[in-house]
């Protein structure tokens, strides 16, 4: 089989590392396998497609911020890229996120349905089914059910400053993601799938594969985090996230902050020097780190991982917590509780700081070690990355025999 994945990114963050995973075990398994993205390309990597330049993706963002059409720039860089697809001419076509200010989707679809290749494709949040957003929960919206208009997040991502387009995006991408003759879609969680049935992309057959994560990578290991922090005989609050804004549950930590013991410590990695600037003592403050190993020592450093996000999919990053054998507390939202069970940590009431403190206080008197092994066991049976490829691996095969068995006929 010829594969050809399509991500924003490739090799970095959880979808740029999940694109790198299906990459590596297709070469291993001996199929040719491509990756085309917008920006971070793999280095020393001989498959990759670039899709457009640095000057393209400017522009891009350019038409998002003032004009709100996030995914109807770069026209020139996807025509361009869908020519190198057409001398590719892979077996099947596996979209991710096609967001991100680098593709053109009305070019890029008006070629899937043309083509008529099969294509899966990976929602890992919910813009292909909105007018402007990637997640509505935080804000209780449901227009995209009915038809999107006057978005009440048009300053989020993806960001406009000036015009609002929600009503015109919509129907647009109703328009330019149905029809696709032969398109699975798969999502990462529950929740997302039981919203891609109730939106306009109902059409298509929904399976759901979860995340994966690395064993091999994440594990408890012995870390020097405590001591180089001064951090030694302090119970550890973990959390961590990419940007820290109220979605992700910002405020939560700061006021879980006046509320701590003495002996308790929050530890927050992914925030801005602005951001650390403005903690209160009992908060220590980390920028984003994109080193592997040294998320790996913190995970394993800390007591509990707290995750007060509002919305999301199926956040990773609850995942390497438990792999690191660190119990994991989150809101009952999207699909964050869905790798969380009563012996690896708790789902509290969205929103309720008593709630956090509440949970804290359980796993700090039952103590880390009474969660650890079954935090290990559950991602081990669950949520190996080997599990997850292995699912996509048997999508390809069905989908190529389906592909034989017509060309036969």
């Amino acid at each position: 089989m010829k594969i050809l994945q399509i991500n924003s990114v490739c090799g970095i963050g959880s979808t740029g590392r999940i694109v790198a995973g299906i990459h590596d075990i297709l070469i291993k398994n001996g199929h040719e396998s491509y990756i085309a993205c917008g920006r971070n390309l793999y280095k020393n990597f001989d498959n990759a497609i670039k899709i457009g330049t640095s000057f393209d993706v400017y522009m891009h963002v350019l038409k998002t911020r003032i004009f709100d059409k996030h995914g109807f720039g770069s026209k020139k860089a996807t025509i361009k890229f869908i020519n190198k697809v057409e001398n590719l001419n892979p077996d099947i076509i596996h979209l991710h996120n096609i967001h991100g200010y680098y593709v053109n989707i009305e070019v890029l679809f008006n070629y899937l349905k043309t083509a008529n290749k099969p294509v899966i494709w990976t929602l890992h949040d919910c813009w292909a089914f909105t007018g402007h957003c990637s997640y509505f929960d935080y804000v209780n919206c449901d227009k995209w059910k009915t038809g999107c208009y006057k978005c009440p997040q048009k300053t989020k991502y993806p960001k406009s400053i000036l015009l609002s387009n929600s009503k015109h995006n919509y129907l647009k991408k109703k328009e330019i993601f149905t029809d696709v003759k032969n398109m699975i879609i798969v999502t990462p969680s529950n929740w997302l799938a039981k919203l891609v049935r109730q939106s306009f992309l109902k059409e298509y057959p929904v399976k759901v594969i979860n995340n994966g994560i690395d064993l091999t990578v994440f594990k408890p290991v012995k870390s020097d985090f405590r001591k180089k922090y001064n951090l030694e005989g302090k119970f550890i609050i973990l959390g961590i996230a990419n940007v820290w804004e109220k979605r992700k549950g910002y405020k939560y930590f700061i006021e879980l902050a006046q509320k701590l013991e003495k002996d308790e410590i929050i530890v927050m990695v992914g925030l801005t020097k602005r951001q650390i600037k403005k903690l209160t003592d009992n908060i220590i403050g980390i920028t984003k780190t994109n080193s592997v190993k040294e998320l790996v020592k913190i995970y394993s450093s800390a007591d509990v991982f707290v995750n007060p996000t509002l919305e999301d999919n199926f956040p990773t990053t609850n995942l390497e917590a438990l792999a690191c054998g660190t119990p994991v507390i989150t809101f009952n939202t999207g699909g964050s509780v869905e790798s969380v069970d009563s012996n690896t940590g708790f789902v509290v009431e969205k929103g309720s700081i008593d709630g956090l403190l509440n949970a804290i206080k359980v796993i700090k008197e039952k103590g880390k070690k009474s969660y650890s092994y079954y935090c290990v066991e559950r991602v081990r049976k669950l949520y190996n990355k080997h599990n997850a490829f292995n699912e996509y691996m048997s999508l390809y095969r069905i989908t190529s025999e389906k592909i034989l068995k017509c060309l036969s006929n």
